[in-house]
């Protein structure tokens, strides 16, 4: 049964995601207990949850605010994205093992494309995070986990400013799944390198920096 800390927790993380609360507003104890009638210690109790999920952040025991990531920290994120992701990648194209939620989480974001639906972060995360889960390591899954409201909150900024087509990342996706399949470790990583740096540098960009050539290759995965 979902508790009201977790049913708070989970609608405050949401608003974030979709840009209502935005990067650096503050929420106070007092905010979170009027906003949704409920007890100070339970705004308490949400409001470090969402500090602890790094949703928000809180320095020098000031008032919590919601994360505001810079292109440092974007590319810190993609830079452990790929050290995690591509090693295995590696580990299923040894065993040439294609997770069928793989496929079918490609097959959405395809569908949402053709309906001309730009917003694919559920599925796109999906993808990547099976392909995680797969492998059975508990401790893999778990390292991350830890990443995942960053990697929601990189991916919901980049595709919400239109910066990636939902049809060059579905295209990606496949020819990954496709080098697993063929028992192409290198060619896996190699493909998903080129598809995590891409996003990175135009998230970088998006946010104020300097974006890195990465942003402007086209494509290996779509025909010339």
């Amino acid at each position: 049964m979902t508790s009201v800390i977790d049913a708070v927790v989970e609608d405050l993380r949401s608003q974030v995601l979709a840009r209502e609360l935005p990067a650096d507003h503050p929420l106070t104890e007092a905010d979170v207990a009027s906003r949704y009638d409920v007890a100070r210690p339970t705004a308490k109790a949400a409001i470090e949850r969402l500090v602890s999920e790094k949703v928000l952040v809180r320095k020098n025991h000031k008032t919590a605010r919601v994360v505001k990531l810079g292109p440092d920290d974007v590319r810190d994120i993609y830079q452990t994205r790929v050290y995690l992701e591509s090693e295995v990648l590696r580990r299923l194209a040894a065993r040439r093992a294609v997770p069928e939620e793989a496929r079918a989480a490609n097959a959405e974001i395809e569908d949402l494309w053709k309906q001309g639906i730009w917003d694919i972060v559920g599925p796109d995360m999906r993808f990547h995070t099976c392909l995680i889960d797969s492998l059975g390591s508990e401790r893999t899954s778990a390292a991350y986990a830890s990443l995942a409201f960053e990697v929601k909150l990189c991916m919901s900024q980049l595709q919400g400013s239109q910066r990636l087509s939902p049809e060059i990342i579905a295209a990606e996706h496949a020819l990954i799944l496709t080098r697993i399949s063929e028992g192409d470790a290198v060619g896996a990583a190699a493909v998903l390198d080129e598809h995590l740096s891409r996003a990175r540098e135009l998230l970088a960009a998006a946010l104020g920096g300097e974006p890195g050539p990465e942003a402007f290759r086209p494509s290996t995965a779509l025909p010339r």
